[in-house]
């Protein structure tokens, strides 16, 4: 039986702490186990939240990150840990949950971006995210290195800042993966 699937846009420092329980041990399944730190990435920014009736069936949060692009530092809304279980997926939750962090993007980026494996893509794809062409970088404590494995798997939603998708792209410093 299918109820009605409500969604909602909570800031981390507003969840309680059963609903972060919650995000964390659906993030878990759907992933089939998550590094601490992947987890830590999902968290600081926006959480889109799907229920059902209690139930917590998705989830995506969209955090701020900076991206150097073109000579210039482009504040990014990074989406990460978008996630739907399994006995819920293709039902449309994920486009709901991709809705309200794109909604946000919107409203307080320069772009929006995010790494995806195949799967995802095609979602990403069908709401009008672009795959990035060019090659892709980080920034690390020995300065800005390559990110091989990560080319073509970085899609961006542009804004209004102009993107050559051909171009290069560096994320920030952060811990565990770098996209």
């Amino acid at each position: 039986m299918s109820g009605v699937i409500e969604t909602s846009a909570v800031h981390t420092a507003d969840l309680d702490p059963g609903t972060t329980k919650a995000v964390r041990a659906l993030l878990v399944e759907v992933f089939e186990g998550m590094p601490e730190q992947d987890l830590d990435h999902c968290m600081g920014g926006i959480h889109a939240l799907a229920r059902e009736g209690d139930d917590l069936i998705g989830h995506a949060s969209v955090v701020q990150r900076q991206l150097l692009h073109g000579g210039r530092v482009l504040r990014a809304g990074y989406v990460e840990a978008v996630a739907v279980r399994a006995d819920h997926r293709r039902r449309g939750i994920g486009g709901l949950l991709m809705a309200e962090v794109e909604r946000v993007i919107r409203g307080a980026y320069d772009l929006g971006a995010l790494s995806a494996g195949e799967e995802g893509a095609l979602l990403y794809a069908s709401r009008g995210w672009q795959r990035w062409q060019g090659p892709t970088s980080a920034l690390t404590t020995a300065g800005v290195e390559r990110t091989r494995d990560d080319d073509g798997g970085i899609f961006v939603l542009p804004v209004e800042v102009p993107l050559d998708l051909a171009g290069e792209i560096t994320c920030d410093l952060r811990s565990g993966d770098a996209w």
